[in-house]
């Protein structure tokens, strides 16, 4: 796929791209490094070019492809404990449910193999657009968070979901239970940024990014001591649903990062769950929603402590979308 732009007036090259395609800065970024931009028929690779009137931009967006895999029989070995569910498969997109325990691309601190190594040991092809580690990966989940995503198949269908994070117009509902009940449905508005003393955290920080989340009170256990919780982002940060619960004194079952102390020896994660997605095909515009299924761990829980069958009631997408109308 190519797109050929006229400058009409001064601007930087990756502002001028920013105004005329739909990708994130990083994705500008990359096809600039990678030259997949021509400023007058000649690549270049400075995003900060200054461009003049009159000059012609061809960006060519290059095909999805397969990628290289790691040594096959350490991602299998390393996958074989986590059961990756496809929800929904066409030419453009990928939705999983995601388990818990899995990380979703490499970094630094990375030893285990990721999703997209099981994306790649499973021949899917990926969009390339987001740099090789992050092949097709439009959003993500933290490692101990399980649930629903999309992923990417080809370029464009990775800039049209892209931009719909951007806008706002796609997005997740998710479960939680926590050890202690909320006193009321709330909605928190709190900057979060990088903890200065431990780097694994993040933390509610006055000069950080501004993050806000939406919380509803879904059922109560039969001792009351814990809560099912929905909740709603409308900040994409790191940890941010658990910082914010956090922040008032609310902490997830098994997150012991921030603040749950509990029998840890009976739960080996934090019970967070992506419960729900929506998005608009970004082929086809067709609208279309995703539901993923609890893990076991979190249904036993739910059995054991919880009145199974008033919850199975208010666990329909449609009543916890109304509800957050209603507060959010």
């Amino acid at each position: 796929m190519d797109k050929n732009f006229i400058v009409f007036e001064t601007n930087r090259l990756d502002k001028f791209l920013a105004l005329n395609i739909d990708a994130s800065r990083n994705q500008i970024e990359q096809l600039i490094k990678k030259e997949y931009v021509k400023v007058d028929g000649k690549i270049v690779s400075k995003t900060g070019l200054k461009l003049k009137e009159n000059q012609s931009v061809d960006v060519h967006f290059p095909e999805a492809e397969l990628n290289p895999k790691k040594d096959e029989t350490f991602v299998k070995e390393s996958l074989k404990d986590k059961n990756v569910e496809i929800i929904y498969e066409d030419n453009d997109i990928l939705v999983i449910n995601k388990p818990y325990n899995l990380t979703v691309h490499d970094a630094p601190s990375v030893k285990d193999a990721t999703l997209v190594d099981w994306l790649k040991l499973n021949n899917i092809s990926l969009s390339t657009i987001s740099g090789e580690e992050r092949y097709g990966i439009v959003h993500r989940l933290d490692k101990g968070t399980s649930g629903v995503m999309v992923v990417a198949k080809t370029n464009e269908a990775h800039l049209g979901l892209s931009k719909q994070l951007e806008d706002k117009s796609m997005g997740r509902y998710y479960l939680a239970i926590i050890d202690t009940p909320l006193k009321d449905n709330v909605v928190i508005d709190k900057a979060i940024a990088r903890n200065q003393n431990n780097r694994l955290k993040m933390s509610i920080e006055e000069n950080g990014r501004n993050a806000k989340s939406a919380f509803f009170k879904m059922a109560l256990s039969n001792k009351e001591n814990f809560e099912l919780i929905a909740a709603k982002l409308f900040t994409g940060r790191t940890h941010q649903i658990r910082v914010h619960l956090s922040s008032i004194n609310r902490h997830i079952l098994g997150d012991n990062l921030y603040g749950f102390k509990g029998e840890l020896n009976k739960i080996n994660r934090f019970y967070l769950h992506a419960y729900y997605l929506y998005l608009t095909h970004p082929i086809s515009n067709k609208q279309m929603s995703f539901k993923a299924d609890l893990p076991n761990d979190m249904n036993e829980f739910l059995d054991k402590n919880f009145q199974l069958e008033n919850i199975n009631v208010k666990l329909n997408e449609n009543n916890i979308i109304s509800n957050f109308n209603t507060f959010a």
